[in-house]
């Protein structure tokens, strides 16, 4: 019996190592998952909109053969990355109390929401842009991304947007929906090396140019 109590606690110590042994490779393979996505996501951001393997490796310090068995081929990994840094830059996009307080006050919140999450994720948009004529999923990525801007302006402005006409709503919309979007940002920030501030000042003269034409007073 002293046997066979010998054994299975040499059983069940040889299954806890096994299973301590499992649970540090699988770590470890989650932690080289997350260097290879962020080596990306840091060649995104020096202007390699399309790295290859062999850069994320050598950027990661994970071989590139590790690269591969993890992603299986570039555009895998592409859509890992872009897909965690979608996910985290939403909450940046989040307006407290949307659509209260006086025009100027929705304007400057909005502007700076804006301009603050393209200081975050501008690297992963352009590369999402990049991608999205060959990618699906990286388009739907987009889609959703901008369909959920689009929302918020509308929240945003709904005592400006409700007094309009059909036709003049769905155009301030629309015009609302380029001045803030991240190219607008990126023609600001990016070819015109604007400060941000600066950025922020423009989209609210801008914006208030556009919204002067609600019948809703510029008070309000």
């Amino acid at each position: 019996m002293q046997d066979d109590i010998r054994a299975g606690t040499g059983r069940a110590a040889e299954a806890e190592v096994t299973g301590a042994a499992l649970d540090g490779r699988s770590a470890r393979r989650d932690r080289n998952l997350e260097a290879v996505i962020d080596a990306t996501v840091a060649l995104f951001a020096d202007g390699r909109m399309a790295p290859t393997a062999a850069e994320v490796a050598v950027r990661s310090g994970i071989s590139q053969r590790s690269v591969n068995r993890y992603f299986g081929d570039v555009r895998a990994l592409q859509q890992a990355a872009v897909t965690r840094e979608v996910a985290r830059g939403m909450p940046l996009f989040r307006i407290h109390a949307i659509g209260t307080g006086t025009r100027n006050h929705r304007v400057r919140d909005l502007a700076e929401v804006r301009v603050r999450a393209h200081e975050s994720i501008g690297p992963i948009a352009r590369a999402a842009a990049n991608y999205a004529h060959a990618s699906r999923y990286i388009r739907g990525q987009m889609e959703m991304v901008r369909a959920l801007q689009e929302d918020q302006i509308e929240q945003q402005f709904a005592l400006e947007l409700d007094a309009m006409a059909s036709a003049q709503r769905s155009a301030m919309l629309l015009a609302l929906g380029v001045l803030f979007q991240f190219p607008t940002l990126d023609y600001y920030l990016i070819e015109r090396a604007l400060a941000p501030e600066e950025t922020i000042s423009y989209l609210c003269a801008a914006a208030h140019q556009l919204l002067a034409a609600s019948p809703v007073g510029g008070g309000s």
